[in-house]
């Protein structure tokens, strides 16, 4: 593809990456689209063995957003189903509902700790009457909204097991995003009247899903990109970014092996905001490198274990705060689609949240898949011998982790990156956010957007400022 005054590279093949190379080729711009892994999707994709199908972790598409869901509607079509969302949390060696239902905590955890969360939650309403809340950490916005004790039983061991630090150090900002909304009176609410609770996503009941797994997403995606005669590759990974005056250059492909020089006039990156400031060439100023340093992702190592039985729950997810149990969260990807193993078996997938390199990314896969099988066996789920297979993943850069503090060292390195003039940042990992699925897809269209539109000013001489790597 010789360099044109409309083509576009992107640096990365998950869902914003490829949702922003949809957008420009249905605009009839050239894109090329570079994903070092040897499938498209990023985390929101899906795996393939043996006749067996599961995604990291297991993803749901809903959206507030009209033209979201229109969007996705459209690109998929018969290909999606509704999905009944049916989850619960494995405590104290019981299963309560979740969302709450208070009728559950009272008969799971006793009406005497039931009775002390609505006495904690009710002495911090009103403390925030008397003053203003600082709230800093999670911990700090979970205890004003949700009282103390609830803190501790529903909060602290899962989040703290989920991003490997304490509550005192996950900044307020993210899980005030994260369940931006609900309280607990609004989570009572919707259990006792039977609300459907819209406008409180972490409260969603039904939602989207693809047939063949949320991987066909990005299929879909990369299909019409293909389509529209551009190009998306695989096991290419950018190596280097040339620029000078805050303009990119070029950049240095590795794919499959073979090092290429790629040239456009515009650039989008999807990668790791961390990985992408360490590629370019020169290098960034000190103080932005080691700001980025001490920007942090959260892994995940995945093992799937297929079950010689159709069906081993009725859930779509089930949530594991006990410290005692290795793994945060299992779900069964034939409560979602019957597609997702062959005929007469099912699959488990179970998430190990970690740090590359700590005990549990450094086991063996022999030794995850017993501990996996042992422990599903221990909470009575299946029997040693009804696992037909399995299989390990290990996947890096999974979840920006949200220290308290983050915000301001990425306000730092945007302003940074902002000085570039062809450069644009997008996505979960691109902009180092909390995104949905509909937020990565929409931020991959809102860039498409922005580019269409500095190109159509800039075609008809209007004159355009630089254009902000900021969505």
């Amino acid at each position: 593809m010789p360099v044109t005054d409309n083509n576009i590279i992107i640096f990365g093949g998950g869902l914003a990456g490829l949702s922003a190379g949809y957008v420009l080729t249905m605009a009839g711009l050239g894109v090329k689209v570079f994903e070092s892994d040897s499938v498209v999707g990023g985390l929101s994709k899906t795996i393939t063995h043996d006749g067996y199908r599961f995604d990291l972790g297991g993803h749901r598409f809903f959206t507030k957003d009209r033209g979201l869901n229109d969007f996705v509607k459209g690109l998929m079509g018969e290909e999606l189903i509704s999905v009944l969302r049916k989850s619960k949390i494995y405590m104290r060696n019981k299963y309560l509902d979740y969302p709450l239902k208070p009728l559950n905590a009272i008969f799971g955890l006793g009406i005497s700790t039931t009775i002390e969360i609505l006495l904690t939650y009710a002495a911090e309403k009103i403390k925030n009457l008397i003053r203003k809340p600082q709230n800093i950490s999670l911990e700090d916005w979970v205890v004003s909204n949700f009282g103390r004790k609830m803190f501790n039983i529903y909060f602290k061991e899962y989040s703290e097991k989920v991003w490997g630090i304490d509550c005192g150090r996950i900044s307020a900002e993210w899980v005030a995003q994260r369940i931006r909304g609900l309280s607990l009176a609004i989570a009572v609410k919707n259990a006792f009247f039977k609300l459907t609770a819209k406008d409180v996503p972490s409260l969603v009941d039904v939602f989207l899903y693809p047939k063949l797994g949320i991987g066909r997403i990005s299929e879909r995606l990369k299909e019409h990109i293909e389509a529209g005669n551009n190009i998306v590759l695989t096991d290419s990974g950018i190596e280097r970014i040339n620029h000078s005056n805050f303009k990119i250059d070029s950049v240095v492909i590795n794919s499959h092996g073979r090092f290429v020089t790629e040239k456009a006039v515009e650039f989008i990156s999807s990668i790791p905001i961390t990985n992408l400031l360490k590629m370019l060439h020169p290098p960034p100023p000190e103080n932005i490198l080691v700001t980025a340093s001490q920007l942090k992702f959260r892994d995940l190592v995945i093992v799937a274990v297929m079950i010689n039985r159709k069906r081993v729950t009725d859930q779509t997810w089930i949530y594991i705060p006990e410290q005692k149990i290795p793994f945060g969260r299992i779900h069964e990807p034939t409560n979602w689609s019957e597609k997702m193993a062959p005929e007469g078996r099912s699959i488990l997938v179970a998430e190990f949240f970690s740090f590359k390199g700590d005990r549990i990314w450094n086991k063996s896969d022999e030794d995850l898949i017993s501990i996996t099988v042992e422990n599903l066996e221990n909470l009575g789920f299946i029997k040693k011998d009804e696992v037909v297979d399995s299989v390990v993943l290990r996947v890096p850069n999974a979840y920006p982790l949200f220290e308290v503090g983050y915000k301001e060292k990425c306000d730092e390195i945007y302003k940074y990156l902002d000085r570039f003039k062809n450069l644009h940042i997008t996505g979960r990992s691109g902009m180092f956010r909390y995104y949905n699925m509909d937020h990565a897809i929409g931020s991959g269209i809102n860039t498409a957007k922005k580019i269409i539109k500095k190109m159509q000013d800039t075609r008809f001489g209007r004159g355009v400022e630089e254009t902000s790597c900021m969505i």
